[in-house]
């Protein structure tokens, strides 16, 4: 025997409406969760920028870099632009380097300076500490020489680009 609703039925008139597109599925289900998740870990990968922490830089007076080892505050960067001024001798330690807004200026050796780009080579995380003789991207574990920026670990495969300073008195400036 069959169930007959009379035709006055108001849902009866409303059902097209609230059964549009297709039936959900436990398979349909599962499909959207998983996109859904590897939306959530892609985006989580590619987009995390950490906080400046250890021996790295911080921010001085005026948000200026300060640089790793070193209680003085950078005189800035200028974005890379030739003959501009991007710190002084004295702001980037012998061993260690400075972390600019775009770049790392180290100091391997004693009056030896050498600047690298900032973004690591693995995906594009900004590195953000020099410890050790390195330049270290936190995001996922690439360090590289604060000599030459090259791959010393990690899954980084490439060096840092290097960028040309020159020292011009007490100032570190581009090339």
């Amino acid at each position: 025997m069959t169930d007959v609703q009379p035709a006055t039925d108001p849902d009866r008139d409303l059902a097209g409406f609230v059964r549009l597109g297709m039936p959900s599925t436990r398979r349909g289900l599962l499909a959207g969760a998983g996109a859904l998740g590897a939306t959530a870990l892609l985006a989580a990968c590619g987009s995390h920028t950490p906080a400046t922490t250890g021996t790295g830089t911080g921010s001085g007076a005026g948000g200026q870099p300060i640089p790793a080892g070193s209680a003085k505050p950078g005189t800035g960067d200028n974005g890379g632009r030739s003959g501009g001024t991007l710190a002084t001798v004295a702001d980037v330690p012998v061993g260690g380097g400075l972390i600019l807004s775009n770049m790392v200026i180290t100091q391997p050796t004693k009056g030896e300076f050498k600047a690298f780009d900032k973004k690591c080579t693995h995906q594009g995380c900004p590195v953000t500490k020099i410890a050790n003789g390195t330049i270290n991207c936190t995001c996922h574990g690439s360090s590289f020489s604060i000599e030459d920026g090259s791959v010393q670990g990690g899954p980084a495969k490439a060096p840092l680009a290097e960028r040309a300073v020159k020292v011009d008195g007490d100032n570190i400036v581009a090339a």
